[in-house]
């Protein structure tokens, strides 16, 4: 349903997969990857936004390299450069921004999940919703302050990588005014959304409610 596409970031280029509803056109939506890269998993969640009406965009964080390998991928989210990572986000919220002509959404997993709050809080009203799946990386930090988007906030009740931040991070959003909600998914693990991976990491029940609940937060938002 997507192709690649090249957009302007950080005074140069970056790429992302970009999938468009089959009338064209639809409120856009920002999708970042997991600690893996931009694997198949993620372009077919941009693919399943995209039937939905959405315009999803999912940059390439990593900037071509992918790994299925839990060792590479830590080292992969360890290494990456989160000034660099800004810019990059940036360029993706204002390219899809003015090619949809209105405040997108974002959402990521995992890794993608911090990057989703970290871009809407440095988006500078750009963002007009942001859903975190379970997001975690130590080098972020979030810039509350700015932040003017709506946060939906999903999280997996067995996940001592993220659930100790979630009290800081309900704090900042509530902070500042803005709406927040958050849902704790009773007897799931991190990444439970993740069909790729087995039961009972992946959970079926929880991942459609959670996807359902997306769906109906940018509905309303955007």
């Amino acid at each position: 349903m997507g192709e690649m596409v090249s957009f302007p970031a950080n005074g140069g280029t970056a790429e992302g997969y970009l999938a468009k509803p089959a009338g064209g056109s639809g409120k856009g939506v920002v999708v970042i990857q997991e600690w893996w890269g931009l694997n198949e998993n993620i372009k077919g969640i941009a693919d399943r936004f995209a039937a939905e009406g959405f315009v999803a965009l999912a940059p390439d964080m990593y900037h071509g390299t992918v790994t299925a390998e839990p060792d590479e991928a830590m080292k992969l989210l360890m290494a990456l450069n989160i000034s660099q990572a800004e810019k990059d986000l940036r360029g993706t919220v204002t390219y899809l921004k003015e090619l949809t002509g209105g405040p997108v959404g974002t959402v990521g997993f995992c890794m993608g999940g911090a990057l989703s709050l970290f871009a809407a809080c440095n988006s500078n009203g750009d963002v007009g919703a942001c859903v975190d799946f379970y997001g975690g990386h130590p080098a972020v930090t979030y810039n509350f302050a700015n932040l003017t988007a709506p946060v939906l906030g999903i999280w997996a009740e067995h996940d001592d990588f993220v659930n100790p931040n979630i009290p800081a991070i309900e704090a900042g959003v509530k902070g500042k005014g803005v709406e927040y909600e958050g849902k704790v998914y009773p007897g799931t693990q991190h990444a439970f959304f993740n069909d790729e991976h087995a039961e009972p990491e992946y959970d079926p029940a929880a991942a459609k409610e959670a996807w359902e609940k997306t769906l109906a937060f940018y509905r309303k938002h955007l």
